[in-house]
């Protein structure tokens, strides 16, 4: 027999090509089978599994942006604005739903002079920018600071505070004024 034909250990005498073709076909139905298991996966709780057994950092829920504002006028390697005011109405307006949550983004612009004059550094002046205004709408008394989040960018010398929808607030049941509550 030829090696085209049949394989010499083959007790059967099948054709080579017939077992490679079978290995393919197992191939492409085990593809399909797993393109039908992940149409039902929740990718949020794999995520969330892969992050814990690498002992990664868990991620916030992410939250559906509602509305943005921003404050501007922070001189170049300045946390410090004097343009404020517009975004602590703003706030205070925007936060009275307490589903919401508020984002306070630090921005610089990128260039050599917009950094901290203490380490030169254009993302710990974007963080002083973000804790400044976070810190001003927190004592202005607009947002509590369980709301607010910081982050950190770079676009412009701003800072961005963006409202976003978090879902429904946590009901204390053990609260008396809480008794008719659904828990």
């Amino acid at each position: 027999m030829t090696a085209d034909f049949a394989d010499e250990d083959a007790p059967s005498g099948r054709p080579v090509w017939l077992t490679t073709l079978a290995d393919l076909g197992l191939l492409l139905v085990g593809f399909f089978v797993f393109l039908h298991a992940n149409q039902a996966l929740d990718h949020r709780a794999m995520a969330a599994g892969m992050r814990a057994a690498f002992d990664g950092p868990a991620m916030q829920q992410a939250e559906m942006p509602v509305a943005i504002a921003a404050a501007v006028g922070f001189p170049a390697g300045s946390a410090v604005s004097r343009e404020t005011g517009a975004l602590i109405a703003w706030a205070r307006e925007a936060a009275r739903d307490p589903r919401t949550r508020l984002t306070v983004t630090g921005e610089t612009d990128g260039s050599a002079a917009d950094v901290d004059p203490a380490t030169g550094s254009a993302a710990i002046l974007a963080a002083d920018r973000a804790r400044a205004v976070a810190a001003l709408l927190v004592r202005s008394g607009a947002v509590p600071p369980e709301r607010i989040a910081v982050a950190t960018g770079e676009g412009r010398r701003r800072v961005v505070a963006t409202l976003g929808y978090a879902g429904a607030v946590p009901v204390d049941c053990g609260a008396p004024e809480n008794r008719h509550a659904t828990c």
